[in-house]
Formats: structure tokens, C-alpha cells, sequence
């Protein structure tokens, strides 16, 4: 009995220590991809405008004031997230902007809810546990 709790623990002991790569992966991952769409918003701002007043109906704001908010939410939440400064915070954010975005679209493709849906959950493990190890969250103490 004793030799299968050992092999079990030696097994599983080397595992508690992927959370720290695992946490990063999906920091930089959710970031660049957030970023990503950001840069593409400010790219053609006009075309964000008309996406924002016809294509996207999010509630409670006049499209100017969302296209603003979603493009700065896109462009300086992914870098407090890649850096995993703030984190948790960062990550709440982009998981806002992300569930607006799933809302806001009456016809999104499945395969595009998917991907919303798995942003989501990697986002919502950086708010459970943290940035990891790998961030400057760690390096400043800040939890």
C-alpha cells in the first residue's frame, strides 16, 4: 500500500507545479488574442463605428461609447494580462468585454461561441487562482 501512495505522490507531485506554465499560456494566449482585435478595431475606426451602430447591439450604451470602451478595453487589459499585472482585475475585464461581445451578436457562428466560451473559462482561471508565478503580480506581492 505504501509503495502505490508513493508512486502515486512521486505521479501527481510533478503536476502541482503545471499551473505555473499552464496560467501563463492562457494569460499570453487570451491576451493576444484580445489585443489582436483591438489593433483591428483602431485600424479602420471607421468601420468599427458602423460594425458598433448596426452589427452590435450592446445594451445600455450608444454605439460611440461602446466602440470607445471596447477598443480600449482591447488594447490595455490583454498588456496588464500578458504582464500579469493586476491580473485578476484584467482578466474580470476582458471577460466582461468578452461576454458582450457573445450578447451583442444575435447570429455568432457556433465555432465563434466556442472559442468565446473558451476565452471565458481560461480568463476565469486566472481570477480563481492568480497570474501564477510567472508575473509581475508575484514579483509586487499583489494578490
Amino acid at each position: 500500500m505504501n509503495k502505490l501512495i508513493g508512486l502515486y505522490n512521486k505521479i501527481f507531485g510533478l503536476t502541482q507545479h503545471l499551473d505555473i506554465p499552464a496560467l501563463l499560456a492562457a494569460r499570453l494566449y487570451v491576451a493576444w488574442v484580445f489585443f489582436k482585435s483591438g489593433l483591428t478595431k483602431l485600424n479602420d475606426w471607421e468601420s468599427t463605428l458602423l460594425l458598433f451602430e448596426y452589427e452590435y447591439a450592446v445594451p445600455v450604451l450608444d454605439h460611440v461609447s461602446a466602440a470607445y470602451l471596447a477598443t480600449a478595453g482591447e488594447l490595455v487589459l490583454p498588456v496588464l494580462l500578458a504582464l500579469g499585472l493586476f491580473t485578476r482585475k484584467a482578466a474580470v475585464g476582458l471577460f466582461i468585454v468578452n461576454y458582450v461581445a457573445v450578447i451583442s451578436l444575435e447570429d455568432i457562428p457556433a465555432a465563434a461561441l466556442y472559442l468565446h466560451y473558451v476565452w471565458g473559462l481560461m480568463l476565469l482561471a486566472n481570477v480563481i487562482w492568480g497570474a501564477g508565478k510567472l508575473s509581475a503580480d508575484f514579483l509586487a506581492k499583489i494578490k
